[in-house]
């Protein structure tokens, strides 16, 4: 609706080991048992944050859907209906004329109902939606022989929109196929800050889009929980002065692109640095319901009363996977020599967070 503020999403932060992953894990199991398709994306150079084309590959290609254990893509169009409601709340949102899609994603959901007879080029029109190239001569063929070659005008579109536009599209295609939408976990975003300067700043772009939500697309049913290290700010926004010299640098450009890239940064900068939602140390009374329990697993799992241990020292600072790891390597430790006692120590592991290399600093926002 005109006006609505769109779905975003979050940002957690936490140090190495406090969860982080575990929270997305839990958050994944809760989101399928509700009816939504699930896919988590680990951030890493190969499947770069700042680059949309290849978070929405990865995305696909490991979404989950209830209760199906097949490819997601498939089941979902295998679940259009094109007499349900849902179905027909999609056709007249891809066709209106404000829709904020390229008119391929029209034609070719006119062309999967119209080419039901014609299963090769409905598996391509599925394939187009997963993120496969589709020719446009092969849509305006099958548009002719359908006699709507008139209806849709067809141009050239770069593939970083419709990557952007996919997500606009995909979500809505999920819900008529009968599901509430699509939700999408984006893990160790705290690598983007081996990225280049210029990568570096279209990837705060996209973390503003991620947790804000989509300016030009607010009803889409897609949200997303994103995951960072807490001292991102200080190694990287800070450390690096991110926050300063990215604006800087890209208004030298003095361009409405690069400007929108820098306003779109800054956003993205300061939710980092202000809106992160901090996974807390565990307390006491959570420490000892998992040492109870791990115990007694471990009992289980090698059929012996492991002794009481003390593991590590309760501090605000230790992570649960220290205490985890602590507790269990003491048990296996006096399990094969009850009299050892062993003397375990813990040290926090920082997140290398220097540049990969400085390719790509100089160019001109939008360039690709």
């Amino acid at each position: 609706p005109a006006g609505a503020e769109p779905a975003g999403g979050m940002l957690i932060g936490g140090g190495f080991g406090s969860g982080k992953s575990h929270v997305l894990e839990h958050l994944a199991h809760l989101a399928l048992d509700a009816g939504f398709v699930v896919s988590k994306v680990v951030i890493s150079k190969e499947t770069a944050l700042h680059d949309p084309a290849k978070v929405f590959t990865a995305a696909i290609a490991d979404a989950q859907v209830p209760d199906k254990p097949g490819s997601a893509i498939d089941e979902i169009a295998t679940g259009l209906r094109i007499d349900s409601a849902e179905y027909a709340a999609l056709y007249r949102w891809v066709h209106s004329d404000d829709v904020p899609v390229d008119s391929r994603f029209a034609a070719s959901l006119f062309l999967h109902e119209y080419a039901r007879g014609d299963a090769e080029f409905a598996d391509r029109i599925v394939r187009f939606w997963a993120g496969d190239p589709l020719p446009v001569a092969d849509l305006r063929r099958r548009l002719k022989e359908a006699g709507a070659a008139s209806t849709y005008r067809l141009a050239a579109a770069r593939e970083r929109d419709l990557a952007v536009q996919r997500f606009r599209f995909v979500p809505r295609l999920i819900t008529a196929a009968g599901y509430r939408g699509w939700v999408i976990l984006l893990d160790e975003v705290e690598l983007i800050g081996r990225y280049s300067l210029l990568q570096r700043a279209k990837s705060y772009a996209e973390v503003a889009r991620w947790v804000r939500g989509d300016r030009d697309d607010p009803a889409a049913p897609i949200g997303a929980v994103l995951t960072t290290v807490d001292d991102f700010e200080a190694q990287v926004l800070v450390g690096k002065n991110d926050v300063e010299l990215i604006p800087k640098r890209l208004r030298m450009k003095d361009t409405a692109d690069a400007e929108m890239l820098a306003n779109q940064a800054e956003t993205g900068m300061r939710i980092i640095g202000r809106d992160q939602i901090r996974l807390q140390p565990p307390d006491r009374d959570e420490l000892d319901r998992t040492y109870t329990k791990l115990r007694q697993i471990h009992a289980a799992a090698f059929g012996w009363d492991p002794p009481a241990v003390e593991g590590l020292e309760r501090l605000p600072s230790n992570r649960m996977r220290q205490y985890v790891r602590a507790w269990i390597n003491e048990w296996d430790l006096r399990r094969l020599d009850p009299s050892y006692v062993p003397d375990i120590a813990a040290a926090d592991v920082s997140v290398d967070l220097s540049d990969d290399g400085a390719d790509g600093d100089g160019a001109v926002p939008g360039a690709d």
